[in-house]
């Protein structure tokens, strides 16, 4: 670093490389009495227009650099309890434990041939044989079995050579004669044979299918020989191994109907093998780790296909078998879910591909176009207001989506948005330099980069560009990433790039920090808007009275996904009392083939419903409502399913998946504080977590009154740590003891944040007793706005003629909301100071903070009595 000038001017910091946030911005600068800013070039002076008297830093940064740690996995003997051992830690290290175990359980919810496809490179087996082993001795010891399918080109190659053969293709595909069959059937036989064998030397039983799977025609037998167009492929052999408790190891050899062997590519069979398998998990492992971009030398990190495609097929770097591949790729996800995705990648990071949402390597994906719009009048108008509400000010109620448009009508713009806009941006023409007015990402668009790819078209479009995004964004590391200069003032960061005279860049500073002057930031977006924050300035009222009277008395047939847990034995007794709900299907993994117990309407016996299940149940019309109990970032395949046929069904999900997607999209299922008619109209409902429905009942009648963010204390009974063992929920651990965890970040904390429009600190812990939550929430007012008599009163004003919310003036306690089918808010406090006020809430997290909050959202979507099928002697009176 150096100095120029006296104390009163600013500090020109340079740096070639920023390795963090931090070194672009100051964090220490962020009140209101200290800015920074950092510009693109050296040799630069001071802006003159730039007040002078706060220090100011100017830096330069070129790029981010990010470190990633990478997990190795050995194992320390055949079937030993070493290995067992160094699998838990190596699932406790996957970059976080929660990506491990949520992949865990995603992918433990499938049928195991459906886990994953692996092809693994000819040149992995030759260099890498024993980290290659070593993973999928890893997958198989936690009970999984990816259906392993290996090519062998390099090893083709050298024997070819030294028979003075020269290697021939046409189009990226070996011409395979005679004598090169010969060679490519050894091959393949080899390095079958090494592999399974280095798989049994680490305890894993594996199974070498060489043969017997693929079917096929010749693609051109006057032009490529002995080559195969793979025509159907068997399944028999595959499921049998995995059956017998082996890894299917594969070849891509094929043979005709009579018999004749036929070589194809292994990227082609393995694309073959996923069509029929449709597996959670499409991987390419090849010694480059990923797809590299041949001008630049850099691996190139996603291709979505319906952007980038027909370029990408004509750069010149794009042949042989990088073209044979993206074009096979291709042709895969065309006939896939649009979700689905192919990962190339190095086996050093194949568990970081499997078990983290990070990934590695190369992802290949359909994606979606981009379509650029200069009018109004070009946009799908409700979807556009749709993608709006990911603007804070405009989901606030700050500002109206009519005003925005009605103000972007008469401004001249270019907006960039793929097909289903979950990534939109709206550039304005502004002097001296262009405005990013809006960049409104879903969680979608920021995991997929849909994002980059706009922000790539911005920048092939716009030289120069400005923008502003709240400090604290989520995504504030991307902004600097992609931004040549920044500047820090009152918590919002001014961005830009392309600009490199200082002239402009104090014009372009002295208008931002003029916009606090007049009490607004010169951008009306102020965050980039991940669709959390996007939606965190919601504002309650209660806008729809309670529905104890229902339309309907015809019976409805529930199909329930996941009832090994609390949750779904719950949700079992519920509908079992129910006067119109029928359980038709169960669906557990673990329980397949035991009757249901507790129902005692008819005998149901428990199934492991797969995706071809779900279908069929769904194009019959034989479920009215499906209820998904499962964990986090499970159910989509499923719900996907369901959609698919386009039935007449609707779909509760207990999950946190979809939360905080728009609600034109997933009605949030809170009927205390929801409009109930969106609930009942809607064909999807989110159902809220436990903590967050009772924090928000909690806290949203005097949300005019908070002057800061509130506080939460939480404590659960140990059911709320779920059925798998651990000192959650181990009574002998929880005696005497009390357990904090997850301090902060956790998942309802930012849906209490969501819903309720402010944030909110929030601490869970787990008790000792079974069931049943406590919260002590602590919430800042204005000053002498509240007495503790009048706080009581609002609550009850609020929740008057709502059934299943009890206000008391004493502090309820938890033992006394066991087993009860609501929440009680009481022992109103305000401090002397008159500025805090404190309540308590219960809430049973089985009941109302998950199952009777699941039946009171499908009666309401159903057309029933809203507390229809919850008994009302087990509902707290007044």
């Amino acid at each position: 670093m150096k100095r120029i000038g006296s104390s009163k001017l600013p500090q020109i910091n340079i740096s070639k490389t920023s390795t963090s946030v931090g070194s672009n911005f100051s964090t220490t600068a962020s009140s209101s009495s200290a800015s920074s800013y950092s510009i693109p070039s050296s040799g630069s002076t001071t802006p003159s227009s730039v007040s002078p008297s706060n220090a100011q830093a100017i830096s330069f940064a070129k790029k981010r650099v990010d470190y990633t740690q990478k997990v190795q996995y050995s194992t320390n003997g055949i079937g030993s309890m070493g290995t067992r051992s160094t699998v838990i830690q190596l699932l406790n290290n996957i970059t976080t434990k929660r990506e491990a175990e949520q992949y865990l359980k995603y992918f433990t919810s499938v049928s195991q041939q459906q886990f994953a496809v692996i092809k693994v490179g000819g040149a992995i087996i030759s260099d890498k044989l024993q980290e290659l082993a070593s993973c999928l001795a890893f997958l198989y010891h936690v009970g999984l079995y990816p259906i392993v399918l290996h090519g062998t080109g390099p090893q083709v190659n050298e024997k070819l050579e030294s028979q003075g053969v020269e290697p021939d293709y046409i189009d990226g595909i070996r011409i395979t004669d005679d004598k090169t069959m010969a060679v490519v059937r050894q091959c393949f036989l080899e390095q079958n044979l090494k592999l399974v064998t280095a798989l049994e030397k680490l305890g894993v039983r594996a199974r070498p299918i060489t043969s017997g799977v693929f079917t096929a025609d010749y693609l051109d037998k006057e032009k490529y020989n002995l080559v195969g167009n793979i025509c159907s492929v068997s399944k028999d052999p595959i499921e049998a191994s995995i059956k017998a408790g082996a890894l299917p190891i594969l070849t891509s050899l094929a043979e005709t109907t009579s018999g004749q062997m036929l070589n194809v590519n292994a990227d082609v069979a393995a694309g073959e093998l996923a069509r029929v398998f449709e597996p959670l998990k499409i991987v390419y492992l090849n010694e480059k780790g990923g797809i590299i971009n041949g001008e630049t030398g850099n691996k190139v990190s996603m291709i979505n296909l319906d952007e980038e495609y027909e370029d990408l097929m004509k750069q010149s770097w794009v042949k042989y078998g990088t073209k044979l591949k993206i074009k096979e790729i291709k042709e895969l996800l065309d006939y896939l879910p649009r979700s689905s995705s192919v990962a190339i990648i190095d086996v050093d990071d194949l568990q970081k591909e499997l078990f983290t949402d990070s990934g590695a390597g190369t992802m290949i994906r359909r994606g979606y176009k981009l379509s650029k719009r200069t009018s109004l009048k070009e946009f799908p108008t409700e979807a556009l207001r749709d993608a709006l509400q990911r603007d804070s000010d405009i989901s606030s109620g700050k500002i109206s989506a009519a005003s925005y448009l009605t103000k972007l009508g008469n401004t001249e713009f270019t907006s960039y948005a793929d097909e289903p806009m979950d990534g939109l941006a709206i550039v304005t023409k502004a002097e001296p330099v262009p405005k990013l007015d809006k960049f409104l990402c879903s969680q979608t668009a920021w995991l997929n980069n849909v994002s980059d790819n706009i922000f790539t078209s911005i920048n092939r479009d716009f030289p120069s560009l400005q923008w502003t995004v709240d400090e604290k964004d989520e995504n504030i590391a991307w902004h600097f990433a992609k931004s040549q200069g920044s500047y820090l003032k009152n918590g919002k960061v001014l961005f830009w790039y392309g600009i490199n005279d200082l002239d402009t860049i104090s014009k372009i500073i002295n208008e931002f920090t003029a916009s606090f002057l007049s009490g607004h930031s010169n951008n009306t977006s102020n965050s980039s808007n991940v669709f959390v924050s996007g939606q965190s300035k919601k504002t309650y009222s209660t806008v729809s009275s309670p529905k104890p009277n229902g339309t309907k008395t015809s019976t409805s047939k529930i199909a329930l996904i996941g009832a090994r847990g609390y949750t779904g034995k719950n949700l079992i007794n519920l509908i079992n009392s129910h006067p119109y709900l029928e359980l038709s299907h169960v669906s557990s993994r673990q329980l397949a083939g035991q009757k249901v117990e507790d129902y005692t309407k008819s005998e149901v016996i428990h199934e492991n419903l797969q995706i071809e299940d779900i279908k069929a149940l769904e194009k019959e019309g034989k479920v009215d409502f499906w209820i998904m109990a499962l964990p986090n970032k499970v159910s989509e395949p499923f719900i996907e399913a369901i959609e698919s046929v386009n039935g007449n069904s609707k779909i509760i999900d207990l999950s946190a998946d979809h939360r905080f997607v728009p609600e034109t999209e997933w009605a949030y299922g809170l009927p205390e504080l929801n409009d109930r008619e969106k609930i009942a109209k809607a064909k999807k409902i989110a159902n809220p977590g436990c903590y967050a429905t009772g924090s928000q009942l909690a806290i949203a009648p005097i949300k005019e009154y908070l002057t800061s963010e509130p506080t939460v204390f939480g404590v659960s009974g140990y059911s709320g740590a779920g059925t798998k063992p651990s000192p959650k929920n181990d009574p002998k651990f929880l005696n005497n003891n009390l357990i904090p965890y997850t301090l902060t970040n956790h998942i309802h904390e930012r849906e209490i944040s969501t819903r309720i429009g402010t944030r909110v600190g929030f601490t869970p812990h787990v008790g000792q007793w079974f069931q049943g939550i406590t919260l002590t929430v602590s919430m800042p007012i204005k000053k002498g706005s509240l007495t503790s008599e009048e706080a009581e009163k609002v609550y009850e004003d609020f929740y008057k003629g709502e059934k299943l919310v009890h206000i008391q003036s004493d502090i309820p306690l938890v033992r006394d909301i066991m087993g009860t089918h609501g929440v009680v808010i009481g022992g109103f406090k305000v401090n002397d100071e008159q500025d805090r006020l404190v309540v308590v809430a219960t809430i049973d997290n089985l009941l109302k903070g998950a199952a009777t909050q699941c039946v009171q959202n499908m009666n309401l979507a159903m057309g029933y009595g809203e507390y229809d099928g919850i008994p009302d002697e087990k509902i707290v009176s007044k």
